[in-house]
């Protein structure tokens, strides 16, 4: 039986819902699993009828968050940011209840969702308290394709100014990164993780890869763990034969993946009961509703959810 996959379709004022479809619709993406759309039908119909592409076939939970009137494509709207948010939530907890196996959602809008008053700094932290975890539960695991091999790089800290990152960074903080790392890992089918840690400062050469960083990996090693580090972070990825990295920092992982593999990273959650996976780009207000949104890296984020799995269980 295929896996059933969750799709949020995100801002509807922007490319999400069209990219959604597109990959619900897309011949790879259906020979690994089942989708199923969650959001604004409406929405969906407008952003469908503007790539000429038809809702027939489709699954889709109609998630109506928007009113008539309020959706304006290619617009910040309060309504928008809401129902983004509405979307992936009943994605969410339809996971937890085991109706879906996993769930991918499409982008959101920062500015939409600041004028919702919603609280939302990410979508690892939002997914953690949706399953009733403490926000920093949900770690981030940036995934791409790279030179023939997967490249798979974890977060200690993300969207915090780097003062505050850098008090975030504590021996138990790289410690559980790396424990949830492995463990999410071993779920996607990878026997015997080898993980590469970066360090904070250059050439992993500061008081904090001495007092926090350095004490973590021997932590990790001491359990069993394949660890390996501090690296400075700017050599990190030369580490071709490791299964993944764990950086400290959101930059650290962040300018990698889009110099390397732009609107081609999965932003995969790790560390909750919920396999969760979104695009590594934004919701592209300003061609939204044209029908030219490349729904490359919605594919991306499927098939590195369920792929991998399927191949797993084959074996």
């Amino acid at each position: 039986m295929k896996p059933r996959v969750a799709i949020a379709i995100g801002d509807p004022a922007g490319i999400g819902p069209e990219i959604s479809l597109k990959a619900a619709r897309d011949r790879q993406v259906r020979a690994l699993c089942e989708p199923v759309l969650i959001g604004d039908r409406s929405a969906l119909a407008v952003h469908a009828k503007a790539c000429d592409l038809s809702l027939e076939g489709v699954a889709i939970v109609d998630r109506s968050g928007i009113s008539p009137g309020e959706l304006r494509i290619g617009e910040v709207g309060i309504a928008h940011g809401r129902a983004a948010l509405e979307a992936a939530e009943t994605a969410i907890r339809g996971a937890l209840a085991g109706e879906y196996d996993a769930v991918v959602a499409a982008p959101h809008t920062e500015a939409a969702v600041k004028a919702a008053h919603a609280s939302f700094d990410g979508y690892p932290s939002f997914v953690a308290r949706v399953c009733g975890l403490p926000a920093k539960e949900g770690l981030l695991m940036l995934c791409f394709a790279h030179e023939r091999r997967e490249v798979r790089i974890a977060h200690v800290t993300l969207h915090l100014r780097v003062e505050e990152a850098i008090k975030q960074i504590t021996k138990e903080a790289v410690f559980g990164t790396i424990q949830a790392l492995d463990r999410a890992l071993r779920k996607m089918g990878i026997e015997d993780p080898k993980i590469a840690v970066s360090g904070l400062n250059p050439h992993a050469a500061g008081d904090e890869e001495e007092r926090h960083i350095r004490p973590a990996v021997a932590a990790a090693r001491g359990e069993g763990f394949d660890v390996a580090g501090p690296f400075g972070a700017d050599t990190l990825l030369e580490r071709k034969r490791s299964d993944a990295y764990v950086v400290m920092l959101h930059d650290q992982g962040h300018v990698a993946a889009k110099v390397l593999a732009p609107n081609r990273a999965a932003a995969l959650t790790i560390g909750t009961p919920v396999l969760f996976s979104s695009v590594g780009h934004g919701s592209a207000l300003d061609i939204a509703g044209r029908g030219i949104a490349d729904a490359s890296a919605m594919r991306e984020a499927i098939t590195r959810l369920v792929g991998r799995r399927r191949r797993a269980a084959a074996t």
